[in-house]
């Protein structure tokens, strides 16, 4: 029996996957494309912003732009009261064109360029100070108006983490701040933390809230922490992600290739997106005491997150369409127009797990279909260059003009490994609008 993952149903997506509308654009671009839903991030960023407000906290989202390139998503940060978290000159820029202030974004990246540092601060930018080089380079920057800074926290959680300033640097970096005097506004901590633990992201949360109350001693404003994201994506349901664990073997994949659990993102997760930041709030830290929500009412803290994925979950999903297909022992390999470069999970030494679905006009007639068993295979030379090594349990054999369609990948998955390999194009991205109105959909091309 093929071993399945399918991704949570979505009556919304089903509705624009049987619209005829995927079919055309493949048909219009030429190629491989994703689709991007701006009304989900919406949703998800009001959720968000519904936390905060019922656990009293005053708080601030910032999507982290890295999770996806589009515009369109900045384009909403702007329409819905959030900021965002940039890393590069290049998103610097990107997040100001599309509408967002200077004082709205969080720069963060280890060992950030002068020119990023001195446009950052020039705009007003919450700028988080990962080392004491960079501190100096800040200070150095003799602009009219003082930096603001974040002192980015090494979790000693994680102690093989190269992020964050150790407990003596930190110590250095606020006696640094305070004898700078008007040259720098230092507002208060952050972190940066991998994983989606969230007690010990509320307790390093806690620590931080006490890190600004011993930085307002030194004279120093401290108001606000950041927490980063790590808010987990819930992609499917516990039952098949259990048995996917549970079951998966060599002979589940071309080639007989293994992972071993740990390889795999958390496609299942019982408390994601806003639930997980609710679940932080309430946690009490070091599991005693008031919860951290109390905490950062208690010292009048801000709290400011970064969720990239969280925001962008059901946003967008990734379409290619069949070129080929070859029959191998018990299993095929179907090729697209793409290549595994477009989803992104490689990274990991890993694959995008939930089920990419077969769009195909023989699918009305499922009594005329055989299910078929097959990988799926990018178009280029490369071996390794599969998008799902897993034999996937397709309904019916793919064809040549047939469209695959990976649900769910706009948050990294979509282009944080994208490259024009053989000079293939890169997937255009499709805004698509008025999906869940009684007319047609809408799309139009992002910018």
């Amino acid at each position: 029996m093929a071993l399945t993952l399918p991704a949570h149903p979505d009556p919304l997506t089903d509705r624009l996957h049987t619209s005829g509308l995927l079919t055309e654009l493949a048909h219009g671009l030429g190629g491989p494309f994703h689709y991007l839903l701006p009304h989900r991030f919406d949703t998800n960023l009001a959720a968000f912003h519904a936390v905060l407000a019922d656990a009293g906290v005053e708080g601030r989202v910032h999507y982290a732009k890295k999770a996806n390139k589009a515009a369109v998503f900045i384009d909403r940060c702007a329409a819905g009261g959030a900021g965002a978290d940039v890393a590069s000159l290049g998103e610097l820029r990107e997040a100001l064109g599309q509408g967002l202030r200077g004082e709205e974004l969080v720069v963060t990246g280890p060992a950030k360029a002068d020119a990023l540092l001195r446009i950052a601060a020039r705009h007003g930018a919450l700028i988080a100070v990962d080392a004491l080089d960079e501190l100096a380079r800040v200070l150095a920057l003799g602009l009219p108006r003082p930096p603001r800074v974040l002192l980015r926290v090494h979790p000693t959680d994680q102690p093989g983490s190269r992020f964050g300033l150790v407990a003596r640097d930190l110590d250095e970096a606020m006696r640094r701040c305070a004898e700078a005097g008007g040259q720098v506004r230092m507002e208060g901590f952050g972190f940066h933390l991998s994983g989606y633990d969230v007690r010990q992201r509320a307790d390093l949360a806690s620590d931080l809230v006490e890190l600004c109350l011993k930085a307002r001693v030194q004279g120093l404003p401290a108001d606000r922490i950041s927490i980063g994201g790590g808010f987990a994506v819930d992609y499917v349901p516990a039952d098949a992600w259990e048995t996917f664990l549970s079951r998966q073997n060599p002979g589940d994949y071309h080639a007989g290739r293994t992972f071993t659990k740990d390889d795999f993102y958390p496609y299942h997760s019982p408390v994601a997106g806003a639930d997980a930041l609710r679940a932080v709030l309430a946690a009490s830290p070091a599991r005693r005491g008031p919860s951290l929500a109390e905490r950062l009412r208690g010292a009048g803290v801000t709290l400011l997150l970064e969720p990239g994925r969280a925001l962008l979950d059901r946003a967008g999903g990734s379409v290619f369409g069949v070129q080929g297909v070859k029959d191998r022992d018990g299993y095929g390999i179907v090729t697209v127009d793409g290549t595994s470069l477009s989803l992104s999970e490689q990274w990991f030494n890993s694959e995008y797990l939930p089920d990419p679905q077969l769009l195909s006009t023989r699918l009305a007639h499922p009594q005329e279909t055989v299910p078929y068993r097959a990988c799926v295979a990018g178009a280029s030379c490369l071996d390794s260059d599969l998008l799902t090594w897993r034999k996937i349990a397709f309904p019916a054999r793919p064809q040549v003009g047939d469209l695959l369609v990976y649900p769910n990948t706009a948050g990294y998955q979509m282009d944080s490994n994208e490259s024009p390999f053989h000079e293939l194009p890169l997937p255009r991205k499709v805004v698509v609008d008025h999906l869940d109105g009684a007319d047609r959909p809408r799309w139009r091309l992002d910018r």
